[in-house]
């Protein structure tokens, strides 16, 4: 039988007061008994910045290693991938050590690296904390964390607080504490934590990038991003551990996945190198794509007829940065809508749209999109050279088209030439930070949420991308 619609009113109700009092500090009570002044003071606590610790990594260099020692923790479906495409790279990296809970995750990839070139390879598996153990040891240099969300902030901030260089994937958090942990983290230490943001390392958003970089676009305007993917199935199945990802569709309605959209626009408009996100305001649909998804699976599943998701169909939120810019970033990963993460890009010279790849130019008329012959001629003309670079290696070892190995052959090469990395702990956070404020926006009606500023006021220095300079 199912729930009566009111008892299910009440809980959604619930349950949003208790989230928005967890990302505000505030109780439930406060919140419905809508107190304007002290939902007002906490807002303003949201945007402080709390007091430095350390000093800023921005453009941290450590001394060259020439063969970088690798450790992963979760060997699930990004983990294993990495691992393949980090013994690629050998001898420029070496894996010493991986770690999953589950020992046939771990033995399936140890397997594979055995099999290819590995000789010698700690297992750690099978309890909690088996990773801690890992970590400690004093032969790893760079910590790969591909596990769930949850688990994301306490391994990167274990790893580093053990001397460890981190490479976590996203988001690199969902909660506005734990951002700032990472940050005052990796300040304290002195180490780097990037987060593993691949599509900024895509041929299409690398090529729009260095036009951006040229001129191209002449003065930003305005973008949007998102992440559209159905992946209704996978939620419900096994896909992920212990059906992890379905249970913050429970518990936060905001935008749960903000980074692969927003991480290339953030680096098209300067955002931590001159500009910088200023507030934001969300919004969601109503939800139903999960709830009637939700009767179609069998009925042992845990998610079996339920209709209790907090998270809406679509989330729009809408970002203004300091220097007047928007963007619009949308979440949706419920609905039978084609693949897209928008990739639009606004400026007074040039107008660009992904999903197809398209280009209007203010010089050729900007009514319509380029010719094919004329977009070739921009693609082959402003194409990132890391693309032509690595075609052989990239058509050999993939991953998402090539920005897989992309990214980790940057990482690896930055810490063998002692290089500043691609993306700092700042960037990590500023892209994750949406979840909990998106959340945030909607459960207080939709209104204007203040970014806090990570850098502590180094964003107003300019710094072209280290992609940019290679």
């Amino acid at each position: 039988m199912k729930p009566n619609k009111g008892n299910i009113n009440r809980r959604h109700f619930l349950r949003a007061s208790a989230l928005t009092s967890a990302f505000l500090g505030l109780s439930p009570t406060a919140l419905k008994a809508n107190n304007k002044e002290l939902i007002k003071e906490h807002l303003e606590r949201i945007s402080q910045s709390s007091t430095a610790n350390g000093k800023s990594v921005m453009g941290l260099k450590v001394p060259p290693i020439e063969q970088l020692r690798v450790a992963f923790i979760g060997l699930g479906n990004r983990g294993s991938g990495h691992a393949k495409r980090i013994n690629a790279l050998a001898p420029k990296a070496k894996i010493v050590a991986i770690c999953d809970i589950r020992k046939e995750q771990a033995n399936k990839t140890a397997d594979f690296l055995i099999n290819n070139g590995q000789k010698k390879l700690t297992i750690y598996s099978g309890k909690p904390e088996a990773w801690k153990e890992m970590v400690r040891r004093d032969d790893i240099d760079l910590v790969i964390i591909s596990t769930p969300w949850e688990d994301h902030v306490p391994m990167s901030v274990y790893s580093m607080q053990q001397g460890k260089h981190v490479a976590v994937e996203v988001p690199s958090a969902y909660k506005l504490e734990d951002c700032w942990k990472l940050v005052d983290t990796a300040e304290e230490t002195q180490r780097n934590c990037i987060m593993l943001e691949n599509v900024c390392y895509g041929n299409e958003e690398l090529w729009i990038l260095n036009m951006v970089n040229e001129g191209v676009f002449g003065t930003l305007t305005y973008a949007e991003a998102a992440y559209i993917h159905d992946l209704r199935k996978g939620l419900f199945n096994d896909k992920y551990y212990n059906k992890w990802r379905i249970r913050h569709h429970l518990a936060t309605d905001g935008n749960l996945y903000p980074t692969h959209g927003l991480g290339p626009v953030a680096q098209y408009l300067g955002i931590g190198r001159g500009d910088r996100f200023d507030h934001l305001v969300s919004m969601s649909s109503l939800q139903a794509s999960l709830t009637e998804y939700s009767s179609s699976v069998q009925a042992d599943n845990e998610f079996y007829n339920r209709s209790d998701f907090a998270h809406g169909d679509m989330n729009n939120s809408l970002i203004k940065t300091h220097l007047g810019r928007t963007i619009l970033l949308q979440h949706d990963v419920v609905t039978a809508r084609p693949y897209s993460r928008i990739n639009a890009l606004a400026g007074t010279k040039a107008y660009h749209e992904g999903y197809p790849s398209r280009l209007s130019l203010k010089d050729k008329g900007g009514h319509s999109w380029l010719s094919d012959i004329d977009y070739k001629e921009m693609r082959e003309r402003f194409n990132h050279p890391v693309w032509d670079k690595l075609k052989n290696e990239i058509a050999q070892h993939g991953g998402h088209g090539g920005m897989d190995f992309v990214m980790l052959y940057r990482l690896v090469d930055h810490f063998n030439k002692g290089l500043p990395l691609d993306m700092d702990v700042y960037d990590g956070v500023d892209w994750s930070v949406i979840t909990p404020l998106s959340a945030t926006s909607v459960q207080l009606g939709s209104i204007p949420v203040k970014f806090p500023d990570f850098t502590r006021g180094k964003w107003k220095e300019k710094r072209i991308l280290e992609i940019l300079k290679s």
